[in-house]
């Protein structure tokens, strides 16, 4: 294990000293260095929450064996999903085929558009995807994504009474473990663990790629507050899955901020032409 820079010995002794830490981490700046230096330093156990698989397994291989380190999926597929296996991965099928399952066999009238039955199918299921996101206890209206042509809030709330019931019927039809009508999703029992406010045993918990994630997982996370420390790493200059739902958690989360800025990846030079760009994006620098 190398040596720590000056910045990586402020965070070990922050980490050490029991602080809930924010650990801005630029590009090639040593995040998960950093993290198995956390880890080392302390014989209390953890958990590695990665963004996917190759990132857990590597993980694995540089962090004690008293840190698990699982994707967020993964530890919600040992809780729950594992319930679930026969109707994951079943085969895909057009939203109106889905739709019409769930009892969608007609045209809606709203205003003076009329919402066909593949739309409005296609619309269910992305308002139940929209809320499995979320870290809400139960549909709402503004899980119902807006439609191109409904143009004020009279149509939009009329588009919500038409939606979540079938939403709810749905997400009903999800929970049952055997067969359904809607295609299971990994996001689906992500959401189900989620509901039943899981605690994650554990002294001390990582969170990696803060820039991009989920309320719902940022929900599970901060939970875990009242029993353990709470360490998110990050770079929010590289969010990028905001189409997905993600934001970037690390921003107003209340914890110590640390910023990671010595590159091992390249040299000044580069780092300085990047903070330029990054500075006309209003972006923080690397």
């Amino acid at each position: 294990m190398h040596t720590p820079t000056d910045e990586q010995a402020y965070a070990i002794d922050a980490f050490r000293a029991g602080h809930h830490l924010v650990l801005q981490a630029g590009a090639g700046t040593g995040k998960t260095s950093t993290l198995s230096l956390l880890s080392a330093s302390t014989h209390r156990r953890g958990r590695y929450l990665a963004f996917n698989k190759d990132i857990a397994r590597d993980a694995a291989t540089r962090f004690p064996r008293t840190v698990q380190c699982k994707t967020a999926h993964a530890t919600a597929y040992a809780a729950i999903g594992h319930r679930y296996t026969s109707r994951l991965n079943s085969p895909r099928q057009p939203a109106w085929k889905i739709g019409q399952a769930l009892g969608i066999t007609r045209p809606v009238r709203i205003g003076h558009h009329e919402i066909s039955p593949r739309m409005l199918s296609h619309t269910v299921l992305r308002t139940v995807t929209r809320y499995c996101y979320s870290a809400d206890r139960s549909l709402a209206h503004h899980h119902v994504p807006s439609v191109r042509g409904l143009n004020n809030a009279d149509e939009q709330t009329q588009l919500t009474h038409e939606v979540l019931p079938f939403a709810e019927k749905a997400w009903a039809d999800l929970h049952n473990p055997d067969q359904g009508i809607v295609r299971f999703e990994h996001d689906h029992y992500l959401k189900m663990w989620a509901l039943s406010k899981p605690r994650l045993e554990a002294d001390f918990l990582f969170l990696d790629e803060a820039q991009d994630t989920n309320p719902v997982l940022e929900e599970i996370f901060s939970a875990q507050r009242r029993h353990a420390q709470l360490v998110m790493v990050g770079d929010s200059a590289q969010a990028i899955y905001g189409w997905r739902g993600t934001r970037d958690v690390m921003t107003g989360f209340d914890a110590t901020s640390l910023t990671l800025t010595r590159s091992f990846r390249f040299g000044p030079l580069i780092a300085d032409e990047a903070n330029r760009w990054l500075a006309l994006a209003d972006a923080p620098s690397a």
